[in-house]
């Protein structure tokens, strides 16, 4: 029998995508462009935002997001320990000191309750992570710390909600990824979200070197061999007319992508209920979860073997599975540097030694998630 090979994530593409990028290719206009600008108009109306900003990826999101808002030396920033190295570095790019705070492990989420003890009198902002797709409580963010700046880590989160308002439209700045393991992609890249006006226009110069107005403007403008003016420090973090062409396609399919893998989920849900020993993925009352991934719990007391053992069986078994992500404060650099140590942050060593993403994508079939779960409940 052919050893299965079922993927953690597959991109799902196709002829119209391979056609989207025809475009850009011929007209020789492959840099940001035309393309990226008409994935940023259905971005923002997909998120029920004003403005949105393509960019080179989420990182490189974050690093604007909090350019945008002053972050600087000698600045806080709180983070969720739990979250992609991402997270965190992109307040270190700034200069800024970021600061842990635990999650809640039904939700993986930052632990709203623990924000208020961590602010001080530097504290500047808060970047709430939409973990694998479920929205931070951003609501409750808001009454405890009102005078922080919100910017929103919504790597997994595209077509995410708190009730109808999407992922991006929650806080100040909404941060995207488009890497092939999200609900959608283009390769690489990320969008910014904002309702600002004044900071949709600094985050526009600050990603086209600090330029005054964009390549596109000056070379269809009267005048395309005049310069633009640098009124600030910038970087080179634009997307490229392909990968926006690209975009243009999928995001046009995020809603049927999401319907899909939510009714999925529900199977898992419903199938793996009775495995004591596994968690699966919590979703509050009027939440939309966006479910870039389906992470379990394994309960180490109630486990037959440790989790990377079962990670191990299921690898043999032809099935893909990941950590949920890592808990950042437990990562070389930051042991080093801040001298973190694991049971800073219990819940987060917790979800960092215990959780387990399954396969969930839009190129499964029913016997894929069959095979997965009868795998599961053979475990003993």
């Amino acid at each position: 029998m052919e050893k299965r090979n079922i993927s953690i994530s597959l991109p799902s593409m196709g002829q119209e995508e391979w056609e989207a990028v025809k475009e850009p290719i011929f007209s020789g206009w492959i840099t940001q462009g035309p393309k990226v600008a008409e994935f940023e108009k259905l971005f923002a109306a997909r998120h029920k935002v004003k403005h949105a900003l393509a960019v080179s990826n989420c990182t490189t999101a974050l690093h604007l997001a909090l350019v945008a808002l002053g972050i600087k030396k000698g600045d806080e920033v709180i983070v969720p320990a739990f979250t992609w190295i991402s997270t965190a570095n992109a307040v270190l790019y700034c200069g800024a000191k970021p600061v842990f705070v635990d999650i809640d492990l039904k939700t993986f989420n930052i632990d709203v309750t623990q924000i208020q003890r961590n602010i001080t009198k530097h504290t500047r902002a808060i970047i709430p992570v939409h973990l694998f797709g479920l929205c931070a409580n951003i609501d409750e963010i808001k009454k405890t710390a009102p005078q922080l700046k919100i910017v929103e880590d919504g790597a997994c989160a595209a077509g995410a909600a708190i009730g109808d308002r999407p992922a991006g439209s929650l806080g100040d700045i909404g941060c995207f990824s488009f890497h092939p393991r999200k609900s959608v992609t283009t390769g690489e890249g990320g969008m910014l979200t904002t309702n600002d006006d004044a900071l949709a226009e600094k985050l526009n110069k600050l990603r086209n070197h600090g330029a005054s107005i964009s390549e596109e403007q000056r070379h269809k403008g009267p005048k395309p061999y005049i310069l633009p003016e640098f009124e600030m420090v910038g970087y080179n973090y634009r997307m490229t007319d392909i990968q926006g062409a690209v975009g243009v396609v999928q995001i046009k399919k995020l809603d049927t992508f999401i319907d899909e893998r939510n009714e999925w989920a529900k199977y898992y849900d419903k199938e793996l209920k009775d495995i004591l020993w596994l968690k699966t993925p919590f979703v509050p009352i009027s939440y939309k979860h966006g479910w870039q991934s389906y992470v379990t719990y394994i309960d180490p007391p109630k486990s037959p073997i440790p989790r990377n053992d079962i990670m191990e069986h299921l690898q043999q078994k032809g099935i893909a599975t990941r950590p949920g992500t890592h808990a950042v404060h437990m990562l070389d650099y930051y042991k080093r540097t801040f001298g973190f140590k694991p049971e800073d942050f219990p819940n987060s060593r917790d979800a960092n030694n215990n959780s387990m993403s399954i396969p969930l994508h839009n190129r499964m079939t029913k016997d894929d998630f069959w095979y997965i779960i009868e795998t599961l409940k053979n475990i003993r």
